[in-house]
């Protein structure tokens, strides 16, 4: 999630969550990163989110923040262990950057001569930590701006994804970077606002109800959470950029 005012994730989590055991098969583990400030409020469990007294925190705690990563694992490399769990956390420039990936990458051994190397054993945090290492080779001491950064993770991205499947989020809380590499859905909530109700629980809200009308939302995920918005699908290769609650910029 992408807002431009701090927002709570109750409402998209609460059916989120469900697909970690009940609605879907990716019960090996989830997490959760909320950035507030300079800081990051991070959580992972190895059990379902579904069976997690930390996932129920999160959806009674409306923790609010302007950039979230989440998700849920269905293990298809490394064991069922915590460390194993996404989304992943490393530090750069003086920032937090947080990320998490959905697929599965085959063939995959990229040399890491630099600062990061992964804790856990997944083909997501060794994807992380090479990407981590050719940002800081390729800018320096310097942070970029968006469009740099934009341009170096479309490159990389289209690198990694050619040894399988690459949908991946990173953000340092200023942008959310996204790259699709076979499904991915978004949707910008604004004024006015309508009420949704979630595909995978009996939850809806009326968000005119809980929000101003300067508000703005942006939320990405594999698969559509609402079943009565209109959601709008990611072309495979296709990176997009979100800023303050809207895409910021799309590269095809």
């Amino acid at each position: 999630m992408n807002c431009n005012t701090p927002t709570d994730i109750v409402f998209s989590f609460t059916g989120f969550a469900m697909r970690g055991g009940t609605t879907d098969e990716h019960k090996d583990g989830w997490g959760i990163a909320f950035f507030e400030g300079n800081g990051v409020r991070h959580f992972v469990d190895h059990q379902a989110a579904i069976d997690s007294p930390i996932a129920e925190l999160i959806k009674r705690y409306p923790i609010k923040s302007r950039n979230v990563i989440a998700h849920i694992r269905k293990a298809t490399q490394g064991v069922v262990s915590l460390e194993n769990c996404h989304p992943f956390v490393r530090e750069c420039w003086g920032r937090y950057w947080v990320f998490a990936h959905n697929g599965d990458l085959k063939d995959f051994a990229p040399v890491l001569d630099g600062a990061y190397h992964p804790v856990g054993s997944t083909d997501s945090e060794l994807a992380f930590c090479y990407v981590m290492q050719e940002m800081r080779r390729q800018f320096g001491d310097s942070l970029p701006g968006v469009t740099e950064m934009a341009a170096f993770l479309r490159r990389i991205g289209a690198q990694i994804a050619a040894h399988g499947t690459f949908n991946m989020m990173l953000s340092n809380g200023e942008a959310l970077f996204v790259h699709c590499s076979t499904t991915l859905h978004y949707i910008v909530r604004q004024y006015p606002f309508t009420t949704a109700t979630l595909s995978d629980e009996d939850v809806a809200i009326d968000f005119s109800e809980v929000t101003t009308p300067r508000d703005k939302v942006a939320v990405i995920v594999t698969e559509p959470l609402t079943t009565n918005e209109n959601w709008t699908a990611f072309l495979p290769g296709e990176l997009k950029v979100f800023v303050d609650g809207d895409v910021w910029r799309e590269l095809a």
